[in-house]
């Protein structure tokens, strides 16, 4: 009987302390990617947030529009339009973590995403050891 008392002033001092670990900025929206080949829109999807095209711009490769460059052969028929990028990205304190696919080269990346506070997003892809950042603008 005695925990069931002290159970609630428990609850109530906790709730007096601020809590510590800072939340990812939110992601979510349309960004334009860095070579302003296309605009991707960042979704929530189950306890992370996913991403895919929505739209290639005109400084898109001429012509291409499926994923033609996939190391699966049997996804290189996949159109550019709707395919997805930024695979299961989880918070993680102040960043997004999960997988990018790059469709310029076929591969997939570990990645780390992120606001700048300009409210640009910050893109990094790694590859072992091997890094690459990019700063992608919201769509207008």
């Amino acid at each position: 009987m005695r925990f069931a008392a002290f159970f609630p002033v428990f609850l109530s001092t906790l709730m007096l302390f601020p809590v510590t670990a800072q939340a990812a900025e939110p992601v979510l929206g349309r960004w334009v990617t860095q070579n302003q080949k296309a605009v991707v829109e960042i979704t929530p999807c189950g306890g992370a947030v996913c991403g895919h095209i929505v739209k290639l711009l005109p400084k898109s490769d001429a012509g291409k529009t499926m994923d033609e460059r996939n190391s699966n052969p049997k996804l290189r028929t996949r159109p550019l339009v709707g395919l997805p990028i930024f695979l299961s990205m989880k918070a993680d304190d102040d960043v997004w973590r999960g997988h990018l696919y790059d469709p310029q080269y076929g591969n997939t990346y570990s990645s780390v995403i992120s606001r700048n506070p300009d409210g640009t997003l910050r893109v990094k892809g790694c590859f072992f050891i091997i890094c690459k950042t990019q700063t992608w603008k919201p769509a207008g």
